[in-house]
């Protein structure tokens, strides 16, 4: 499907009491047949019983089974005033990460942990929408709570087996399976519904099915660890907006340990590792009323853009050698670049187009 043709939709779900919940398992046999090779006419004349063998698929199905008991009891359902998400329990000091766009602005939550069928008090610590992650703290740590293990993003791949986990729909502790379908995928999140309209790079691409509620939640490999934590799920604007089947987005761990790791410390995101033109800009048309490139609006004193000259009027085109239309399309270039890292700049002032090597600030 055409990238420019779907539009993201945010995982999670308005508050609703969950009902009921059914899991469905599908399991596959095999039989072998054996012979002796010294048999006798007679005895080859005699069916020789089946004998069943052992298959992968049990060992598969207890490895989900011996996952799911490991990593569940450490994923939470976090319900806010008027939405349902989920969460991750990040330390046994009560912090849960989660996304920005679950706790919205949101100051205090009702956590639903795997021990505790009652809901706990929390409280806000720091979102940070450019990422969409936030954590939130129990205010009261109570027995058992149990984090989960972060995995290294870099160890993920295509093809690999993962599971989500969370409360879609407010089905608390449901788990769904997939594979990875790709990494390192850039993709901009909607600004209506609540959602921060953030861009994010890097994230993994699974087939697991992301409903309303997973948001927060965790995307979990064979080896127990939390690989990222589920935020988007694409919808087909062909399909009216609805939810295509089997393309969901996770932010990756290493991001969230990043961005979580800060805040737990700090109280905020220092440290942003997002690269920047520290300019302000809007989408400016041509005469056709297509998108046609990003005028610069305002620029920072001492900024990127600063130094290498752009100025208040000019119109970004280019970055590197992706086309800028947008300003999601310039957040979009930008979201795969480092901070100090060095690029041009192709911009129109006057009439006449002109480029700038910049050296990239920080958001």
């Amino acid at each position: 499907m055409d990238a420019s043709r779907i539009a993201h939709t945010r995982a999670v779900r308005r508050a609703v009491p969950a009902a009921a919940l059914v899991c469905c398992a599908v399991l596959t046999a095999g039989l072998a047949v054996g012979c002796s090779p010294a048999a006798t006419p007679a005895a080859r004349n005699t069916a020789t019983p089946a004998r069943a063998v052992p298959m992968a698929a049990t060992d598969l199905q207890n490895q989900y089974q011996k996952v799911i008991k490991e990593v569940l009891p450490s994923v939470v359902q976090i319900q806010a005033s008027h939405e349902l998400g989920s969460g991750v329990v990040y330390d046994d000091k009560g912090d849960i990460v989660t996304n920005a766009h679950v706790v919205g602005q949101e100051k205090t939550f009702k956590v639903t942990t795997a021990n505790n069928e009652e809901p706990l008090a929390a409280t806000l610590v720091f979102s940070y929408p450019d990422q969409d992650l936030a954590v939130i703290k129990l205010d009261k740590v109570p027995s058992g709570l149990k984090p989960a293990t972060f995995g290294d993003s870099e160890k993920v791949e295509v093809g690999q087996i993962v599971l989500a986990m969370g409360s879609p729909l407010g089905l608390s502790s449901s788990v769904t399976q997939g594979i990875v379908s790709a990494v390192g995928r850039t993709v901009s999140e909607n600004r209506t519904g609540g959602g921060t309209g953030a861009t994010i790079a890097n994230l993994v691409q699974t087939s697991a099915a992301i409903n309303p509620g997973n948001s927060g939640g965790a995307l979990v490999n064979l080896d127990g660890q939390v690989i990222g934590i589920p935020t988007l799920a694409a919808a087909d604007p062909d399909l009216g907006g609805s939810a295509a089947p089997g393309i969901g987005f996770a932010i990756p761990a290493s991001m969230v340990k990043t961005i979580a790791g800060q805040i737990v410390k700090e109280g905020k995101v220092v440290d942003s590792g997002r690269a920047a033109l520290n300019i302000a800009g809007r989408t400016v048309v041509d005469d056709t009323y297509q998108p046609a490139g990003v005028a610069v609006v305002s620029v920072k004193r001492g900024g990127a853009a600063d130094k290498a000259g752009l100025r208040t009027g000019d119109i970004i085109t280019k970055v590197g050698d992706r086309s800028i239309t947008t300003i999601t399309s310039l957040a979009e270039a930008l979201a795969a670049d480092k901070p100090g890292q060095k690029t041009s700049v192709t911009y129109q002032r006057g009439g006449a187009e002109k480029t700038a090597d910049v050296t990239l600030g920080e958001q």
